[in-house]
């Protein structure tokens, strides 16, 4: 029975010891491996503009084959410089070294991002590294101060927007436009328009008083003379007399002739060609018949145009009934040709008035007016001040927070009596804020500067990348005094993969007993999210603890 006992505990010492050696074999390899790539840099304090340096340092084999990072993989931080890797040689193995200069313009606290070092294809990462950034103190004593100017009284006018005035201008111009339109369309409807035989009679009167013969001005007296005669023709017997030439319009007349449909005489056809022909030469061939031609020619024009008007026949009752169709079509066309009109007209009002106020206020607040935007609807809404928590917090949002969840390590769950969570959105909408609030056991000295520090972690833990982070102090309006951590990160969607870029604003107090966390993030350069969170944020008031 010992015996037994005795191989029994030989095999479980011995399974334990293997158990050992294997887990010394792989913590030891572990940590070979973490040391092949390591990073450092020469002080995490410096001041606006001042340089860092950053170094990273890779164990590794000949021949191996090793990739450092380059580009904007330091952002926030600015690469000034970079050197060219240097090789140590030691015990048959290469030691790589990389140095990085890096600045900032803008002081803060900022995290060098987790870096990714190639080695043959396998990738490790250097750690993160806060770095506090400071002003760069201004000695009072012998930089030259000035006095603060007074200020000056600015005239606002009547308070009326300046785009109000564009738009009234365009509105009043369009009117004018379609004013004289629609006075000129009636004018030319309602003036009174003689029938063709008495108007080419007036025109003959007229050539008749003008001077043109006496003057010698052949050219000019035969165009008006032909022109009576075609217009006659034009609006009586054939609507293309004024467009057709010489020879088309005697052919025209001919065919008419045959086909019994003009009762005109030869000699009238062929007077009324030699009219036109010598019309023709005078315009354009700069022929000058004399003086008695000419008004032998303005005889038979007269005459002409009787022969024409006693050639047309009678109408009879179908052709009537034809021209009444006719005519009842045409209203029609002048029906549909003015609601076009009108709506052309519409439009270009429209178009018009639309192009003043982009030109006035810009095509995004026009866009987001009339076509709508999430947050721009946010801001304009009826706003919430509520207080939620304990330690309550309160605070103005533009709508309700609902109740949720936080997960809390065990060992801070330990020390406290009891969170509360509430939010509204989530990280890949439009606007997304939380108020969070925890409860200790007794009094808790909870330390502000590790909470935020551990923001980073957070942050990258709600699938956040490229983080990039500033704090200073923050005093609420009732004097509550915390730490505020602010600035830029990409929210990436994990189904499409797309990397949205954000900014965010985070509010940390550590009141007695307590711990409270206001979290505002919104879309980057959505104006009207920025303007929500500054007014949340604006709003926040810590209360006392309710017992």
């Amino acid at each position: 029975m010992s015996k037994r006992v005795s191989i029994k505990y030989k095999l479980k010492d011995r399974k334990q010891k293997l158990l050992l050696s294997l887990f010394l074999f792989l913590l030891a390899n572990s940590l070979s491996f973490g040391q092949q790539v390591s990073s450092e840099v020469d002080t995490t304090q410096i001041k606006i503009g001042e340089q860092i340096k950053y170094s990273i340092r890779v164990n590794s084999d000949p021949g191996a084959l090793v990739v450092f990072p380059e580009g904007e993989t330091f952002s926030p931080f600015e690469v000034v410089e970079s050197t060219d890797p240097d090789t140590l040689r030691k015990d048959g193995k290469y030691r790589l070294l990389k140095e990085y200069f890096l600045t900032q313009f803008d002081s803060g606290k900022y995290v060098i991002p987790s870096q990714e070092v190639l080695l043959n294809s396998r990738s490790f990462r250097t750690d993160s590294i806060l770095v506090e950034v400071n002003d760069v103190v201004v000695d009072t004593t012998k930089q030259k101060l000035y006095p603060i100017k007074p200020s000056i009284e600015v005239s606002k006018g009547w308070g009326i927007p300046s785009w109000v005035y564009w738009l009234l201008g365009i509105f009043l111009l369009a009117g004018l436009v379609v004013y004289f339109l629609i006075r000129k369309k009636k004018s030319d409807e309602t003036a009174p328009q003689l029938p063709p035989y008495e108007e080419a009679m007036i025109e003959l009167r007229k050539l008749d008083e003008s001077k043109l013969l006496e003057s010698r001005e052949i050219k000019e007296y035969y165009s008006q003379l032909s022109f009576a005669v075609r217009k006659y023709l034009d609006r009586k017997i054939y609507d293309h007399g004024l467009e057709r030439t010489t020879g088309e319009l005697i052919q025209f007349l001919e065919e008419q002739k045959a086909q019994g449909k003009l009762n005109l005489e030869e000699r009238t056809i062929r007077d009324f060609e030699k009219i036109l022909t010598r019309a023709d030469l005078a315009k354009f061939a700069r022929s000058k018949p004399d003086v008695i031609t000419a008004k032998e020619d303005r005889t038979k024009t007269q005459v002409i145009i009787d022969d024409l008007r006693a050639s047309v026949p009678q109408p009879t009752e179908e052709e009537l009934q034809q021209d009444e169709k006719f005519l009842e079509e045409q209203r029609k066309k002048r029906r549909k040709r003015k609601i076009i009109i009108g709506v052309l007209i519409g439009v270009a009002i429209l178009i018009i008035g639309v192009a003043g106020l982009i030109a006035s206020k810009g095509f995004t607040y026009v866009k987001d007016t009339y076509l709508g935007h999430p947050t721009k609807e946010l801001l304009e809404g009826e706003w919430i001040r509520s207080e939620y928590g304990n330690p309550a917090v309160a605070v103005t949002t533009p709508r309700v927070l609902l109740r949720g969840e936080i997960e809390m390590p065990p060992e801070v769950q330990q020390m406290m009596v009891g969170s509360e969570t509430f939010q509204y959105g989530s990280l890949l909408s439009n606007f997304y804020t939380t108020v969070s609030t925890i409860k200790f056991k007794g009094e808790v000295n909870f330390d502000l500067q590790k909470a935020v520090e551990g923001i980073y972690v957070y942050l990258e833990g709600q699938g956040a990348r490229n983080i990039v982070m500033k704090q200073e102090d923050f005093t609420t309006l009732n004097g509550a005094k915390g730490l505020k951590v602010f600035g830029t990160l990409d929210a990436v969607n994990p189904v499409t993969d797309e990397s949205i870029p954000n900014q965010y604003v985070i509010l940390n107090f550590a009141e007695k007993g307590g711990f409270e966390q206001i979290i505002v993030i919104f879309n980057e350069n959505d104006q009207y999210a920025e303007e929500i969170s500054e007014r949340i944020i604006n709003s926040v008031e810590i209360n006392k603890i309710n017992e």
